[in-house]
């Protein structure tokens, strides 16, 4: 199926499989750098691009008490210092208008966060600050009404897009992931990216906090890659039993060298 090519920085999404990782949340800079230093030696040991990505605010908490991570200017700051020492294109989350500049001067790719993926003026907004725009699919959302999120974007003069599968609610507490999803999704013509680790989210499984099955992200992205996703995304740290954001599913960079290893078994066999 053909897709438009988006291109982030050095790297093209579209034209063989490409990997989104990084960050949930930015707690400082050394956890920053030590995953991108990490999340670096894996990609280029199995050849494959990466776009790194780092929150600079987890707005959507269940708990206002939760962590949510440094803010705007701090976040920004560090994402910046680490793009230049590492040379890769960067992603980071908008919650809001007001962000979108800031955001736009340092980040390749402006996201949309699940939650906020019907805001139009969101959005309109982010598809007019010039960069590629990446819509991650509401656990709410039927895949075939993501073509509406499409049309807002392109509307506002942007067609450098890529949508994000990261599973549907099933219940309360419980995500599943319906891999027709892709295949639909990629009928608009856009890449479609398979988020590994949101995906074995349980949302406020743990007594008012996201837990988490990420013995399933491996067999998962596997499927995803077998039906036709354009690349994995998935988030790491160096600690994860100690991380402040997601611990129940973001992945040691053991866990994520594995599961490169995994899909590549599917590409090459």
């Amino acid at each position: 199926m053909s897709v438009n090519k988006v291109k982030a920085g050095g790297v093209t999404i579209g034209k063989g499989l490409i990997i989104i990782a990084g960050v949930c949340s930015i707690e400082n800079k050394k956890q920053v750098f030590k995953s991108a230093e990490a999340l670096v030696k894996i990609c280029a040991k199995h050849d494959l691009p990466l776009i790194f990505k780092a929150s600079f605010d987890k707005a959507n908490r269940l708990q206002g008490s939760s962590w949510r991570g440094p803010g705007i200017k701090k976040g920004l700051e560090i994402i910046a210092e680490t793009k230049k020492r590492f040379g890769f294109p960067v992603l980071t989350d908008v919650h809001c208008v007001s962000q979108i500049p800031s955001a736009a001067k340092i980040s390749d790719i402006l996201q949309i966060p699940a939650f906020l993926c019907r805001q139009t003026d969101l959005i309109t907004a982010v598809a007019k600050a010039g960069k590629p725009v990446s819509i991650k699919k509401g656990q709410f959302l039927a895949p075939d009404d993501m073509k509406f999120l499409i049309k807002k974007a392109e509307d506002a003069g942007n067609k450098n897009i890529i949508l994000i599968e990261r599973g549907s609610s099933f219940g309360y507490n419980n995500l599943v992931v319906d891999f027709r999803a892709i295949s639909i999704m990629k009928k608009n013509g856009y890449p479609v990216i398979f988020d590994a680790t949101h995906s074995v989210q349980l949302p406020g499984g743990a007594a008012g906090r996201t837990s988490g099955k990420k013995e399933f992200c491996i067999p998962l992205s596997r499927a995803a890659v077998a039906v036709g996703a354009d690349g994995i995304y998935a988030e790491v740290h160096p600690q994860p039993s100690s991380a402040k954001s997601d611990r129940g599913s973001v992945m040691s960079f053991t866990e994520f060298d594995k599961l490169i290893s995994s899909i590549k078994e599917v590409i090459c066999p």
